[in-house]
């Protein structure tokens, strides 16, 4: 290895695209976990064939063109990951069964904010970018096919020209923006997708999630009432069981899981460019386990959509511990 490609150089010229790969990563994927995994192998990669790079195309290109095969390759041995709400119909009534959990679905994951305030420091790109984190735009994503989805965020997301992303996939510019049309297309017949909510601004925005919080902690359904809007969803994976409207989402929660104060504790965070909450379920110890994640997706200052994804293993994912000394004024 000559000293145009020594360990230095490598650092020097791919370090600062580790964030922003694992944000295309995450799109593609759905999985914060997968998405990880593939920018390791990326670097991996690029590190293997170093010596060989000339410099014909920037690192950028480069990098990305490695990361959308090594998508590519992934996403032939798996099928989409979904929301409740892709694989069924909702129930409009609290007292409905629920369905059995399917762990053996790999179901959407949410993503630490992180992902994206890091990978560029200006404050209007992050807004521009900010629907295509949503998790209502990573779900739709999932349901195009790999090179659909690979066009469609290098081309309406990212903004790499078609001749760019041409080379990135081993084609025509011609084929290229016959992909774009199609995943548009297939995009528009989902359906209408979140873009910027217009969440309120942050004083309010505070002050609504503490009162969630108080609701919920104190298993305060009436509370918790004032906060939803009328048409509000519910989803849980890995139950496929999902709800809406508000007396649906209330009563399910006041039968099944706000039965008692202090059985649940809440801590804020942010996930997908929306507000979050890490969930702590009180235990036989007298302690609060992670349980998982809850995004919040707020429309007019009321809440729309709540998914609260059943995976302890999330709460570590956005720096979070496992357990929670919290104790509750009310106790459980």
């Amino acid at each position: 290895m000559n000293a145009a490609h020594e360990v230095g150089d490598f650092e020097q010229l791919t370090s600062g695209y580790r964030t922003e790969l694992l944000a295309y990563c995450y799109r593609m994927l759905g999985s914060i976990d997968e998405a990880e995994d593939l920018v390791q192998d990326t670097y991996i990669r690029a590190w293997r064939y170093f010596d060989r790079f000339e410099g014909r195309a920037s690192v950028r290109t480069w990098l990305y063109k490695i990361a959308t095969s090594a998508c590519l390759t992934a996403l032939q041995t798996r099928r989409r990951r979904p929301l409740p709400s892709g694989l069924r119909a909702p129930s409009e009534f609290a007292d409905v069964p629920l369905a059995e959990a399917e762990p053996r679905i790999a179901w959407l994951q949410p993503a630490p904010d992180t992902i994206l305030h890091a990978t560029t420091g200006d404050p209007a790109t992050v807004v521009s970018l900010r629907g295509t984190i949503r998790l209502a735009f990573i779900a739709a994503l999932q349901h195009l096919s790999a090179r659909q989805r690979a066009v469609l965020v290098l081309r309406d997301v990212l903004g790499w020209p078609a001749s760019e992303v041409a080379l990135m996939l081993d084609t025509s510019t011609t084929a290229v923006n016959s992909a774009l049309r199609r995943a548009r297309t297939q995009l528009a017949s989902i359906g209408p997708i979140e873009a910027d909510l217009g969440e309120p601004a942050e004083p309010q925005l505070q002050a609504l999630l503490d009162r969630y919080v108080t609701a919920f902690e104190h298993a305060d359904i009436a509370g918790l009432t004032t906060l939803l809007r009328a048409d509000v969803e519910l989803e849980m994976p890995p139950i496929p069981t999902w709800f809406t409207g508000r007396d649906a989402v209330c009563g399910f929660m006041g039968n099944m899981i706000l039965t008692a104060p202090g059985l649940w504790h809440l801590v804020p965070t942010r996930a997908n460019e929306s507000p979050a909450l890490a969930i702590y379920q009180h235990g036989a110890d007298e302690l609060y386990h992670a349980y998982g994640i809850c995004t919040l997706t707020l429309i007019g200052g009321r809440i729309a959509r709540i998914v609260v994804f059943a995976d302890a293993e999330l709460v570590t994912r956005f720096d979070l511990p496992e357990i929670s000394t919290w104790r509750p004024t009310h106790p459980a």
